[in-house]
């Protein structure tokens, strides 16, 4: 619902809005120009002194006006002829006109009712209800996907468009919903919607009548300062029963001109002190910084303007149309999703036709906008979740979790959770597995036990919707076919080959960076952005199922490069390996973001064999900060497959990698990486208890006597890997 109030005010109003923004960012600058070009007033110069002077040089004066930003102006009539001007406070002199700037007023102008009057106001007003609207409903959101207020400045993930969305709104909604109020009132003020609040004041009847009385000497004028001062207004010299009219920011009163004695005072009422508030806070008028502070978030509005409609148009670009989708209240099998790149959304397409065919009323939504209050028919719940990374949630379930646990109440209709992902990853499914633990806390009824579908597997699905439909008593047979990833052009630049001496034949291929137009890297999709340790995918011809390969460069590089050995009847490695410079392939990237190497200064544990060295040659090639590494490296023999040997060498000499420990499998004395830890414990402890953080790349053989080997390793410091793990200092890519 919030997501919706959000989406909708932003698409239709975008022009509006954008153009209230920017306008009002350019009025934002004229009240510090005006408080920077125009004569200050000295901090105890009062408004008597001030009054003569300007009296002195302007004969006839009728009026001293200061404006907030400290520019004093003079009016007067001079043998008939009026005249004003902005004069300076220390000599009462003319220095510059009195005229409104013509840039400002014409800005103003169509800020506030796009040269159109009234008609125009109530269109502006429309643009600032909007932006209200869109204002707080960020603010719900950016909070939702922060996973609470007090997280409001939490780290973010995902594509660059929604990320640069979330990082200007949660800095600018705050001012933007201040300004959106304040435009409002103003608003209904001038409308005359709202009360004045402003005190008349009344001529006393005791009035002496004369004139002349030196200005210098009204003792009412001279207890105010000048920076006090609003607006002085004169009588005319033959009028001996008016009165001189001060206004401060104090209130304002009547002096008489034949005396100098205040006749009569008025404080200002609270209702005009709120008004007065509110103007200052929209225009910068008195508060030049804030309105400063205010245009610069205001420029922020056409960034999270497109930022936020290439958002939505990727969203229902990463989503199937749902036709025939249920209301959420009515339907009596809820689908909620969980998915990061889209493909776990046509799985709940498929199944939601196959129970429609079936007789069923079907509402399938994503994950993250989960109240069970809105379900009110809901019979069962079927919860489809992939997973991001090392078991985070995915994009369209954030904040799942965390509103499970704020039920006060699980729904009464049971769930089943059935998870997607890659088991060539150590944290297959670990998402969806996490719902499930959470549920089955929290006391809620579980329909089947969780099952998993690997690699967008077809059967895996099929064989889940049987299960599935014999548990509600209905047969459920759920073809689907999967969508092929979008994928680009890689062309082969450059090849060096390993490992044929040692019946390993092993290559690092390098392709050219592909090239993406701005609304793709403003997405964040394609090889706009990617790191060492993201994965490259890679699609066999004729099949749709992807082989993913680690990276051994991130985007900076201005190349994409993997290490690839040849396995026995693998298709895509060799495929991989019969490419030639100038050859071509098919691929796409996916994001791995819990193997980077990060931007802290800790040192780093490199842990790697055979091609697991690629991504970590990758973070030591990015190691531009020269933090210390210490990489092991396991291969089969020096002059066969030692990868990256060269460039090792060379990282070293430039302070890239601090030290180099190598394990050489076949010989007289095999010796692997887990040897080559154990015999360099003391470095390892060492780096360790200086913050150290372990990444492993490998085989599951590898990665699992190099966990044994640093058990042995920190027991006597009362480590484990376990609670390395745990703190986020050890981590694995495993194949």
């Amino acid at each position: 619902m919030v997501r919706a109030v959000h989406r909708w005010p932003g698409l239709v109003a975008l022009a509006l809005v954008t153009l209230l923004a920017l306008s009002g960012a350019a009025l934002s600058v004229f009240p510090a120009a005006e408080r920077l070009s125009a004569p200050q007033a000295a901090a105890e110069q009062t408004v008597a002194e001030l009054a003569a002077l300007v009296a002195a040089t302007h004969p006839g004066l009728e009026q001293i006006r200061r404006t907030p930003s400290g520019r004093i102006t003079a009016w007067w009539f001079d043998g008939g002829t009026p005249g004003s001007a902005t004069v300076d406070p220390a000599t009462g002199i003319d220095v510059g006109s009195a005229d409104p700037n013509r840039a400002e007023r014409w800005l103003t102008n169509l800020h506030r009712s796009l040269f159109l009057d009234d008609a125009g106001r109530l269109v502006m007003a429309a643009g600032a209800a909007a932006m209200l609207v869109l204002g707080l409903s960020g603010a719900a959101l950016v909070a939702r996907r922060t996973s609470g207020w007090r997280r409001w400045f939490a780290r973010l993930r995902g594509p660059l468009a929604g990320r640069l969305h979330v990082e200007i709104a949660r800095v600018a909604a705050p001012a933007l919903t201040l300004s959106a109020v304040t435009a409002l009132w103003m608003v209904a003020s001038t409308f005359d919607l709202l009360p004045d609040g402003r005190v008349q004041l009344m001529m006393p009847a005791a009035v002496s009548g004369a004139t002349g009385f030196p200005l210098a000497d009204m003792a009412a004028l001279r207890d105010v300062p000048v920076s006090e001062l609003r607006d002085l207004s004169f009588s005319a010299a033959d009028a001996a029963g008016d009165a001189l009219i001060l206004q401060t920011n104090g209130g304002t009163g009547l002096i008489d001109q034949g005396t100098g004695a205040l006749l009569a005072w008025a404080d200002p009422t609270i209702w005009q002190q709120v008004s007065e508030t509110i103007y200052m806070l929209h225009t910068g008028q008195g508060a030049a910084v804030l309105g400063l502070v205010l245009g610069l978030m205001a420029l922020g509005v056409p960034v999270m303007g497109v930022s936020g409609t290439l958002v939505w148009l990727a969203g229902r670009r990463g989503r199937p149309r749902l036709r025939d989708n249920a209301p959420a209240g009515r339907a009596e099998t809820v689908i909620l999703v969980g998915s990061e790149g889209g493909s776990t959304w046509g799985f709940a397409a498929t199944l939601a036709s196959g129970l429609r065919a079936a007789g069923q009323s079907v509402h399938v939504a994503a994950m993250a906008g989960f109240d069970p209050a809105r379900h009110a028919r809901a019979e069962r719940f079927l919860i489809l979740a992939a997973t991001y990374g090392e078991g985070d949630a995915p994009a369209s379930a954030t904040g799942f979790l965390d509103r499970l646990a704020r039920l006060r109440e699980v729904p009464e209709a049971p769930v089943a959770v059935l998870g997607f992902g890659d088991r060539g990853f150590p944290a297959f499914c670990a998402y969806a597995a996490a719902v499930e633990a959470a549920a089955r806390a929290r006391g809620w009824a579980v329909l089947l036990p969780m099952a998993t579908v690997d690699r967008q597997s077809p059967q895996d699905f099929a064989r889940w919707g049987r299960a599935f439909g014999a548990v509600i008593g209905t047969s459920l047979e759920l073809a689907h076919q999967p969508v092929p990833p979008e994928t680009e052009t890689l062309s082969l630049i450059s090849r060096r080959d390993y490992g044929a001496e040692v019946q390993a034949p092993t290559a690092i291929l390098r392709f050219a960076l592909p090239r993406g137009s701005l609304p793709r890297r403003l997405l964040g999709r394609g090889f706009a952005r990617f790191h060492a340790g993201d994965l490259l995918g890679v699609l066999p011809q004729g099949s749709t199922v992807p082989r993913f390969y680690s990276l051994a460069s991130g985007a900076r590089d201005g190349f994409v490069e993997v290490v690839v050995r040849k396995h026995t009847g693998g298709v895509c490695s060799g495929e991989l390996m019969a490419l030639e410079p100038g050859d071509t392939v098919r691929a796409f990237l996916r994001r791995n973001p819990g193997f980077h190497a990060g931007r802290g200064r800790a040192p780093l544990i490199l842990i790697g064999a055979g091609t697991g060295i690629g991504p970590l040659a990758g973070f030591i090639r990015a190691n531009a900060r020269r933090r210390p590494v210490h990489l092991f490296f396991g291969m089969r023999h020096p002059s066969s497959d030692f990868l990256y040997g060269d460039d090792l060498a060379a990282w070293r000499a430039e302070g890239r990698l601090t030290r180099l420990t190598t394990a050489v499998s076949r010989g007289a004395r095999p010796h692997y990486v887990q040897d080559a830890l154990r015999q360099e414990a003391a470095q390892v402890i060492d780096a360790l208890m200086r913050g150290a953080r372990v990444m492993v790349c490998g085989g599951r053989d590898m990665a699992e006597g190099v966990a044994r080997a640093l058990d042995e390793i920190l027991a006597p410091i009362g480590l484990t890997p376990a609670l390395l793990k745990a703190e986020g200092r050890y981590v694995e890519d495993v194949y």
